[in-house]
C-alpha cells in the first residue's frame, strides 16, 4: 500500500523536534490525538517492525523512553495508515504488522465472569472486553491463528505465539446465533474464535 505524497525526508534535528513537540504536550495530559487535525507532513522514516521495535531510516530507536513518547502519539486514521501525531503535524509510520505486542497474560475467574489482561511490550496492562475486544485471524497458508487486542482507537496489538497456545487454553464452547463456538470469555463478553466443529482438526 502506497503512503501519500511526502514532503523531503527529515533530518534527526527534525525528528528531535517531533519528539519534543509531543513531549510538551504529554506534559500537560494525555495527548489527544484523536481530535488533532493538523497537516500531513510526509514520510520521514519511521517504522515498526513485526517484532514491535521501532525504527528510524533503518536504525533502532533503542531508547524505550523515546519509543513510549511515539507510541502515545500514535493513530491509526480511517485509510489504514498509521501516522504520528502533533497538534501541528501528522508524519507517516509504517507498520508492519500491529503496532503493539501483548507479551504477558493473567486470567482471574471462570466461564462468564472471567477476565482477561494482557501487559504490552510498553508495560501498559489492558482488559480485553467490550471496550477492548479481540479478534482473530488465520494466517495463510497454514492457518495459523493470530489474536489482536484493541489498545485505543484503531491501534491493536498482536499476541506473542507463546500467548495464543495460553489463550487457547481458556476456551470454551458457547452457542452463537445457533452456532457452537470455541471462544473465550472476558469482561462479560465472549469473543468467537471458531465453529466448534473445528476443533480436533488438524
Amino acid at each position: 500500500m502506497s503512503l501519500p505524497p511526502s514532503t523531503p525526508p527529515a533530518s534527526p534535528e527534525q525528528l528531535q523536534r517531533l519528539a519534543s513537540g509531543i513531549g510538551a504536550a504529554a506534559r500537560r495530559g494525555p495527548a489527544p490525538v484523536e481530535r488533532w487535525n493538523p497537516p500531513y507532513c510526509g514520510d520521514i522514516g519511521l517504522a515498526i517492525a513485526a517484532d514491535g521495535t521501532w525504527h528510524y531510516r533503518s536504525s533502532l530507536i533503542a531508547r524505550p523512553a523515546l519509543v513510549g513518547l511515539f507510541a502515545s502519539a500514535l493513530r491509526r486514521d480511517e485509510d489504514g495508515r498509521h501516522y504520528l501525531v502533533t497538534p501541528v503535524e501528522k508524519i507517516a509510520v509504517a507498520v508492519a504488522d500491529a503496532p503493539f505486542l501483548a507479551v504477558e497474560m493473567r486470567t482471574e475467574g471462570s466461564g462468564g465472569s472471567q477476565r482477561i489482561a494482557l501487559r504490552t511490550n510498553l508495560d501498559e496492562w489492558i482488559e480485553a472486553g467490550p471496550d477492548h475486544p479481540l479478534r482473530f485471524v488465520e494466517e495463510p497458508p497454514e492457518g495459523a491463528l493470530k489474536p489482536y487486542l484493541l489498545v485505543r482507537g484503531r491501534l491493536e496489538a498482536r499476541l506473542t505465539r507463546a500467548l495464543v497456545y495460553d489463550l487457547i487454553d481458556q476456551a470454551v464452547v458457547e452457542p452463537v446465533e445457533g452456532s457452537d463456538m470455541i471462544g473465550v470469555w472476558s469482561g462479560g463478553a465472549f469473543f468467537a474464535i471458531a465453529p466448534a466443529a473445528t476443533r480436533g482438526r488438524s
